[in-house]
C-alpha cells in the first residue's frame, strides 16, 4: 500500500530563488495547457500538450526561461492536468465516488506552490535530498522511509514554509484489537465522549486565537502592494498554520489510538452543513473538525482492517435511557446530566449518547429508521416454543 511521508526542508536563500523559479514555470506550464485544452475541440493528450507547451515554449522568446529548471516536473505537470480531467469526466458520469469533482482551475501564484520529481529528478544523499538544477536541500528526517520513495513533491504554504513529501510503499502490520467495538459522541468543549468513560478535551486555541485576531486587526490599516502588508499577512499565515498543525496533530493521534485499540468503531452521522447554520456556534463547529477525524479513521480502519460503522443521523442517540431504553424526548443542549424519570438512573448526556451509538453500530439496538420490512427478524430465528404470556 502507498503512502505520503511529508518532512520540513530548509533551503538557503539561492535555492529559495530556484524554488520560486521552479514553482513559477511549473504553474505556467499548467495554465498553457489547459488554455490550450479549452481552446481546443478535443481534449488533446498528454505527449501533444507536453509538445505545445514545453519543447516547442522552450524555443520563443516568451518562454525562453523554461530552459533553466529541470524538464521532469514540467512533464509532471501536464500529467497532473491530464489526471484532473479525468477525475472531472468520471465524476460527471457517475463513475466517481463522493462528491462532484469541478474541472481544473488556472493557478495562482499566492496560493500553494507545488512541483512533482520523479526518481530520475531527485535522490537522497545522507541527511540532505538533492533536487535536479536545485541542489542538495538541509532535510529535517523526523522519522526514517520504509522504503525508497518513487517520487517526491515539493511544497510551499501560504506562511513560506518549506515541505518535501514521498511517496512511499507501506507494509502495514495488523495488530490484534484490545476492544471489540466502541461508540463515539463528538462535541465542542469535550472533543469525544467514549462509551467506555473515556473523555478526551478540545484542545484550546485561545491564546493563538487572540493574537490572529490582534494581527487581522493591523493588516485591515495597512496599505494594499505594500511591504508591511505582505509581512503581515505572513504573520497571519503563521497563526493559521500552528493553529492547523496543533488540530491536525490531536485528531490524528486522537484516530490513530481508537482505530489500534477497538475493532468496531460506532460513530454518528453529524449534519455538520446544517449546524453552521446556528452564528452562536458556528465558529466553535467549524474549528473542531469532526469531519477531518471521521476521514481520518475511515483511512486507518481500512488500512488496519478495522470495521467503522456510522449510524443514522437521526438516530435519538440523546434521547433514549441508554440503561433501560426509556425516551424521554428532546432536551436543551444546556442539560448536561440526566436522570432517567423510568430506571432512576443519574448519567451524563454525552456518555448517555455514545452508550447508544455503540449499540446501534454494533447492531444491539435497531436503527431507528431502518426497523422496515427490512430489518424485520427472519422465520428461522423464530422459537417454536409456545408463549408463556396469555
Amino acid at each position: 500500500m502507498k503512502s505520503r511521508y511529508q518532512f520540513r526542508i530548509y533551503p538557503t536563500s539561492g535555492q529559495r530563488r530556484s524554488l520560486a523559479r521552479l514553482f513559477g514555470c511549473v504553474r505556467v506550464v499548467w495554465n498553457d495547457a489547459l488554455a490550450v485544452c479549452k481552446q481546443s475541440d478535443k481534449l488533446p493528450n498528454n505527449s501533444e500538450l507536453q509538445k505545445v507547451c514545453i519543447t516547442q515554449a522552450k524555443n520563443t522568446q516568451a518562454r525562453e526561461w523554461l530552459k533553466e529548471v529541470s524538464v521532469v516536473p514540467l512533464q509532471q505537470s501536464v500529467a497532473d492536468l491530464g489526471v484532473a480531467f479525468k477525475n472531472f469526466f468520471s465524476s460527471r458520469k457517475g463513475e466517481r465516488k463522493g462528491k462532484k469533482v469541478n474541472p481544473p482551475r488556472f493557478k495562482r501564484k499566492i496560493n500553494r506552490q507545488s512541483a512533482r520529481f520523479t526518481k530520475r529528478g531527485f535522490s537522497i544523499k545522507a541527511a540532505k535530498v538533492y533536487l535536479a538544477k536545485i541542489g542538495e536541500i538541509k532535510t529535517k528526517w523526523s522519522r526514517p522511509l520504509p522504503s525508497q520513495p518513487s517520487s517526491v513533491t515539493v511544497i510551499k504554504d501560504c506562511a513560506n514554509r518549506y515541505f518535501l513529501s514521498f511517496v512511499v510503499e507501506v507494509e502495514h502490520v495488523i495488530k490484534p484489537a484490545l476492544n471489540p467495538s466502541i461508540g463515539i459522541d463528538l462535541g465542542l468543549s469535550t472533543f469525544a465522549s467514549c462509551s467506555n468513560g473515556e473523555k478526551v478535551d478540545t484542545p484550546d486555541y485561545s491564546r493563538l486565537y487572540r493574537q490572529l485576531k490582534r494581527c487581522q486587526r493591523r493588516v485591515a490599516k495597512r496599505q494594499r502592494g505594500s511591504k508591511r502588508r505582505e509581512r503581515m499577512r505572513v504573520s497571519i499565515a503563521k497563526l493559521n498554520a500552528k493553529v492547523r498543525d496543533k488540530r491536525r496533530d490531536f485528531l490524528h493521534k486522537l484516530s490513530t489510538k481508537v482505530v489500534d485499540e477497538n475493532q468496531i468503531i460506532a460513530l454518528e452521522d453529524l449534519n455538520v452543513g446544517a449546524m453552521l447554520k446556528n452564528r452562536k456556534l458556528a465558529r466553535a463547529i467549524s474549528q473542531a473538525g469532526w469531519y477531518e477525524f471521521r476521514s481520518l479513521c475511515e483511512g486507518k480502519a481500512c488500512k488496519h482492517n478495522r470495521d467503522l460503522r456510522v449510524i443514522n443521523r437521526w438516530e435519538p442517540t440523546s434521547q433514549v435511557c441508554s440503561e433501560c431504553g426509556y425516551r424521554w424526548g428532546k432536551l436543551d443542549l444546556s442539560i448536561r446530566t440526566i436522570v432517567c424519570v423510568n430506571c432512576g438512573v443519574e448519567q451524563d448526556r454525552d456518555d448517555n449518547a455514545s452508550v447508544n451509538i455503540e449499540r446501534v453500530g454494533v447492531g444491539h439496538t435497531h436503527d431507528y429508521k431502518r426497523t422496515g420490512s427490512a430489518c424485520k427478524t427472519s422465520v428461522e430465528a423464530v422459537c417454536d416454543e409456545p408463549s408463556t404470556h396469555p
